[in-house]
C-alpha cells in the first residue's frame, strides 16, 4: 500500500459509518454493534495483506450480521446493507488488484449471490428479491474494476522487467562495441609495428652485407619473438571481437613452457635463472595464470632494471603453486622506462579470478619482488615433473 494513511482513514470511515447505519436503520442487539462494526472494518483492513481471508471475514460477517438484525422498515435493504453491500464490494475490488485471479473472483461473486439467496429464503419477510439485483451488479463491478487494477499492476511490472533488460543488452552492447574498438586500435598500432618487427629482422641479414653469424643469428631471434608476440596478439584480438562464450582458439601457455619463456628472455641480453624445478599436470587454468604472472614478471624486469640479475621460481606447496620473480638491485642507475602501469593491475586481476593472491614491492635489498600464490584445485594427468632451468 503506497499510501497507508489513505487506507486507515478508509476503515475508520466504515467503522463509523456501519456503526451509524446498524444504530439507525435496523433494529439489532446494542451490544452486538460494535462488535459487527469492528469486524466489517477488519476484513476491509486484512484486504491489502490478506486477501482471501479478507473476503472469507466479509462474508462471515454479513451472514452474521444479517442472522442478528432486522430492518426498521421494509425501504431497508437486507441481507446487504448500505454499509455491508459498499464494504463488500470494497473489500472484493481490492481483493481483486492484490493478486487474486480472475476465476477465483468470479468463484467469490457466486458466493457472495448465493449468501443472498439463502438469507432471504430462511427470512423472506425481512427483504426483497429486487434488492439481490443491485448487490449482484455492485459486486460484478467490484470485481471487474479488481481484475483491471490487477492487469494493469501486472503490466507495469513486465514493463519495468523489459526495461530492465533493455537496459541490460543496451549496457553489453555497448560493452561488445567498447571491445571492438579496442580490438580495431590494437590491430591497427600494435599488431602493425610487430608485424614490421618481424619482417626487418628476416629481411636484416639480406639487406645488410657482411653480417656476422652472431648478429644473424640475433636477427633470427628477434623476429621469432615478436612473431610469437603478434601470435598472443591476435589470439587477444579474437577473444575481443567474439562473445565471450565462445571457446578460446589455439592452446594456451602452460608450465611446461616457462623455462622457454626463461631462455627467450636471457637470449634478449637479461640475465635470468630458473631456480628449480617447475611442477607441471595442474589445472589448465592455473598453469596459465601462473604463465601470465612469470611473463609479466620478467616484463617488468627487463623494463626498469635491465642489468640486474633476476630469479625465478615456481614451486609448488602444500595446496598452493608460489610463483616468485624477483630482481637484484640494478648494478647501475635505470631511466625507467615508459609503462601503462596497466600489466600489475591485470595480474592481479587474473590471479584474483582463479582465488589467488599477488603482492609485489621493492625489496630491503633495493631490487624488486613479484610473489604469486594461486590455489591447485586438481591435478592433470598422472603427476608432477620438473623442468630445470
Amino acid at each position: 500500500m503506497r499510501r497507508p494513511w489513505a487506507a486507515g482513514l478508509a476503515v475508520a470511515a466504515l467503522l463509523v459509518l456501519t456503526l451509524m447505519d446498524l444504530a439507525q436503520h435496523y433494529d439489532v442487539p446494542i451490544a452486538a454493534v460494535l462488535s459487527l462494526a469492528i469486524a466489517r472494518a477488519l476484513s476491509l483492513s486484512l484486504s491489502w495483506l490478506r486477501p482471501r481471508a479478507a473476503v472469507v471475514v466479509s462474508l462471515v460477517t454479513t451472514a452474521v450480521m444479517a442472522a442478528l438484525t432486522s430492518p426498521v422498515s421494509s425501504s431497508e435493504p437486507w441481507p446487504w446493507g448500505t454499509t455491508s453491500a459498499f464494504g463488500h464490494s470494497l473489500v472484493i475490488a481490492i481483493a481483486g488488484a492484490r493478486g487474486l485471479g480472475r476465476r477465483e473472483l468470479v468463484g467469490w461473486w457466486v458466493a457472495t449471490q448465493a449468501l443472498g439467496v439463502i438469507a432471504l429464503g430462511l427470512a423472506p419477510d425481512r427483504g426483497s428479491w429486487p434488492g439481490l439485483i443491485t448487490m449482484a451488479v455492485l459486486s460484478g463491478v467490484a470485481g471487474v474494476v479488481g481484475d483491471l487494477l490487477r492487469s494493469r499492476v501486472d503490466t507495469n511490472r513486465r514493463l519495468a522487467e523489459q526495461e530492465t533488460i533493455s537496459k541490460a543488452e543496451r549496457a553489453e552492447r555497448e560493452r561488445l562495441q567498447e571491445r571492438a574498438r579496442i580490438a580495431r586500435e590494437l590491430h591497427d598500432v600494435v599488431a602493425h609495428h610487430l608485424s614490421v618487427v618481424v619482417v626487418r629482422a628476416d629481411s636484416a641479414p639480406h639487406r645488410l652485407p657482411d653480417v656476422p653469424d652472431a648478429v644473424r643469428e640475433e636477427f633470427t631471434g628477434i623476429a621469432d619473438e615478436a612473431r610469437a608476440s603478434l601470435t598472443e596478439m591476435r589470439r587477444v584480438l579474437r577473444l575481443l571481437r567474439e562473445p565471450v562464450e565462445q571457446p578460446q582458439m589455439g592452446p594456451q601457455p602452460g608450465l611446461d613452457q616457462v623455462a622457454e619463456l626463461v631462455e627467450s628472455t636471457r637470449r634478449a641480453g637479461a640475465d635470468v635463472r630458473l631456480v628449480g624445478d617447475v611442477p607441471t599436470g595442474l589445472d589448465p587454468a592455473v598453469e596459465l595464470t601462473a604463465y601470465r604472472v612469470v611473463q609479466e614478471g620478467l616484463s617488468n624486469a627487463v623494463r626498469h632494471a635491465l642489468h640486474a640479475a633476476v630469479e625465478v621460481a615456481v614451486r609448488r606447496t602444500a595446496g598452493e603453486l608460489e610463483v616468485i620473480v624477483q630482481n637484484e638491485k640494478p648494478p647501475r642507475p635505470v631511466v625507467p622506462a615508459p609503462g601503462s602501469g596497466h600489466g600489475l593491475t591485470g595480474m592481479r586481476e587474473r590471479v584474483a579470478l582463479v582465488d589467488g593472491t599477488v603482492s609485489t614491492g621493492p625489496t630491503p635489498e633495493g631490487g624488486y619482488l613479484v610473489r604469486a600464490f594461486i590455489p591447485v584445485v586438481k591435478e592433470v594427468g598422472s603427476g608432477d615433473h620438473g623442468i630445470g632451468g
